[in-house]
């Protein structure tokens, strides 16, 4: 892939009686959607514009610089497939100290600098607004930060020497480190301003001109922004062994971005700019040429690009539209879809229980989330009460019958859903879309018995519905292409990302996370001690062990999961009498309260539930990992024989969306390709 070169355009604007600015704006000429992104020619390009740029302010000819970009699009930094290309430290670290140069010639300019943050800026973006004096921002900007750590690198043109100067280290730890490890969380332009990364978020329908008056402003001496005290060395200090102990805490070392991240923060304290620069230097030169940072890539397209347009999905043009909606039952799982779908696609959404006291308290659900919404400056007050009037409960089926779509969300049985089907079909339209939101179960023996089967389509979406971004679409040998092309329609619609799933047993993501949770109980019934089984995965980098996954899931929910699959696709998915007594105990896996951070969570008198076949032996450390590795491996095998997907890049991808799989292992099949088990 070669670089799409980054022009940086400079034209000169008279600043009322104060004389003349410099303005640089960013141009990639692919639109106003395209990123602007720096490789060696485009950083080539800022540098010669500065330099020129340099010699005027010496002269006098101009009294400040300022740089911004497209319409959406501040820039994003470095080009991360350049990136990827460069297979020598030395190479990478040229690129490293190219921008650190540039971008110090931006830093010492004889004349105060601006940015104009008028849209995203990520990575080398933010950092190349870190260079200037000043900095606005754009009051639409949702997307600014520094990811890194989350694609396996580390800020590396001065972002560890300039933020914690700015914003004192606590909220530079937020940003380069918390931010980033919580999903690649941004933020957006008010969190800029109140963190002090911005020293005025202006109007978005006039952003340039506001930012040309706060310019005029600062240099009349009209406005003077105020800037945080620097962290005290021994505060500093103490802050990030705090952050360390939190990363180990998740990480247990398996992703070196944040610990190189950890250490560079921390040369910041106590360094001047050269040995920060420098260091910044060592760790990209190594970090880009890492497997974490390929896997980081691999990901990144996955998200980006993939996801946006799925394999496998029929012409979109196929799909019904979808004017309201139909949701059978009024518990967890349906409030949430019905606040969705109200929310996202605007239309009415009706939710239907036996009882009014189910249906009230649904309905309940929804108005309490939009509260909740509101109070965080989520939404406004009109939105919310909008989205309140477009829901409602009904305990009449009829009521359903005008829904272009009805998805059910009742009990996880089979034969309840076969019902709840036998009863929709009798009152809705002949081209309404059946949906289920089954985890596990077989949409095609859910159809079976309906006189249109080919209307029946699966939508699972994740619990929490509100974050989980992935929706497995699923068809049945008898969906038709009109039915799956309005799935696809109502994921988009939705705001979610769609893989497609054939109708097969746990789909994609459940089947391989209750593949990983059936061998770690297996393990614990064959006599494998607690604290080894917990510690075992820590080397995978995951979000969460496995007890705290069962406890988030619940324990009875993973039980029937395990069970269901177990009929369906064998003993590999072992049967735990522990876990069906923990279940009728009400026993919890994790204890969180009065434990360190770093500290295993997991309550060690679980023990007593496990060990009913110690003749088979427990295992060490590695050996379950070991084992884990495996059997994710074979059933990722199975997968692709069986056809679930098309390719293993949609297994990778719901991974990645669905269970939360860290992008520094760069989806399941990579990983499991590294550590040999997977071929």
């Amino acid at each position: 892939m070669t670089e799409r070169i980054t022009r940086a355009l400079v034209r000169d604007v008279q600043l009322e009686d104060l004389g003349t600015l410099a303005l640089i704006t960013l141009e990639n000429g692919a639109g106003p959607t395209k990123p602007i992104t720096f490789g060696p020619e485009g950083m080539a390009e800022l540098r010669t514009a500065l330099e020129r740029l340099s010699a005027r302010a010496e002269a006098g000819e101009i009294v400040a610089v300022g740089v911004t970009g497209k319409q959406f699009h501040f820039a994003a930094g470095a080009d991360l497939h350049e990136a990827a290309q460069l297979t020598t430290p030395e190479a990478a670290r040229q690129i490293a100290e190219m921008g650190h140069e540039t971008y110090a010639i931006l830093a010492d300019l004889p004349v105060p600098t601006f940015a104009y943050i008028g849209g995203v800026a990520l990575g080398g973006g933010l950092e190349l607004a870190l260079a200037c004096d000043y900095r606005t921002v754009s009051s639409a900007v949702r997307a600014v930060g520094l990811p890194e750590v989350f694609l396996g690198l580390i800020p590396g043109w001065g972002g560890t020497y300039h933020l914690p100067r700015l914003i004192g280290m606590e909220n530079a730890l937020q940003v380069i480190i918390t931010n980033p490890l919580r999903n690649n969380t941004q933020l957006k332009a008010a969190q800029v301003g109140e963190l002090g990364i911005a020293d005025a978020v202006l109007d978005s329908a006039d952003f340039l001109a506001e930012s040309l008056r706060f310019t005029a402003s600062v240099l009349r001496g009209d406005i003077t922004p105020e800037r945080r005290e620097a962290t005290p060395v021994d505060e500093a200090k103490t802050m990030l062994g705090a952050a360390r102990q939190q990363v180990d805490a998740r990480l247990h070392g398996a992703a070196p971005a944040a610990y190189r991240a950890l250490d560079l923060l921390e040369v910041s304290a106590t360094s001047e700019r050269a040995e920060s620069f420098e260091a910044e230097n060592v760790a990209l030169a190594e970090l880009i040429c890492s497997p974490q940072f390929a896997a980081g890539v691999y990901a990144f397209d996955l998200t980006s690009r993939r996801a946006k347009n799925p394999a496998g999905a029929p012409e979109a043009d196929l799909a019904r539209p979808v004017r309201s909606i139909g949701v059978a039952g009024a518990g967890l799982m349906a409030s949430q879809l019905a606040l969705l779908f109200a929310r996202r696609m605007q239309v009415p959404v009706i939710m239907r229980d036996l009882d009014a006291e189910r249906t009230e308290r649904g309905v309940g659900y929804v108005s309490a989330e939009l509260d909740t919404l509101v109070a965080k400056g989520r939404i406004g007050e009109a939105e919310a009460n909008r989205i309140r009037s477009l829901v409602s409960g009904t305990t009449d089926l009829a009521d359903l019958a005008g829904a272009d779509l009805v998805i059910e969300a009742v009990f996880e049985e089979l034969g309840v859903k076969q019902q709840v089907f036998a009863e929709l079909e009798q009152v809705i339209r002949p081209d309404a879309v059946l949906a289920t939101n089954t985890s596990a179960l077989s949409i095609t023996d859910m159809a079976a018995p309906l006189a249109h089967p080919e209307r029946v389509v699966g939508l699972h979406f994740f619990n929490p519905v509100a974050q989980m971004p992935l929706v497995e679409v699923i068809r049945t040998e008898r969906t038709d292409d009109a039915t799956y092309a309005t799935a696809f329609a109502v994921a988009k619609a939705c705001r979610k990302s769609a893989i497609a799933v054939a109708d097969a047993p746990g789909f994609v993501v459940n089947r391989l996370l209750v593949r990983l949770l059936g061998e770690v109980l297996g393990s614990l019934e064959e006599g494998t001690d607690v604290t080894v089984a917990d510690r075992a995965l820590w080397p995978m980098g995951l979000p969460m062990g496995p007890f705290q996954l069962l406890q988030l899931v619940g324990p009875a929910v993973a039980g029937h999961v395990l069970d269901t699959l177990r009929d369906q696709l064998g003993d590999r998915y072992p049967a735990s009498p522990g876990l069906q007594q923990m279940i009728a105990d009400g026993a919890p896996f994790v204890i969180f309260e009065g434990r360190p951070s770093a500290a295993s969570p997991v309550d060690p008198q679980i023990a007593q539930y496990f060990g009913s076949r110690p003749e088979v032996g427990g295992q060490d450390e590695a050996g379950l990992l070991s084992r884990v590795q495996q059997a994710l491996a074979d059933e990722v095998r199975m997968m692709l024989d069986e056809q679930v997907v098309a390719e293993k890049e949609d297994i990778d991808l719901g991974m990645i969306l669905g269970a939360g799989w860290p992008f520094h292992l760069g989806g399941i099949t990579p990983y499991l390709q590294r550590e040999g088990a997977l071929a």
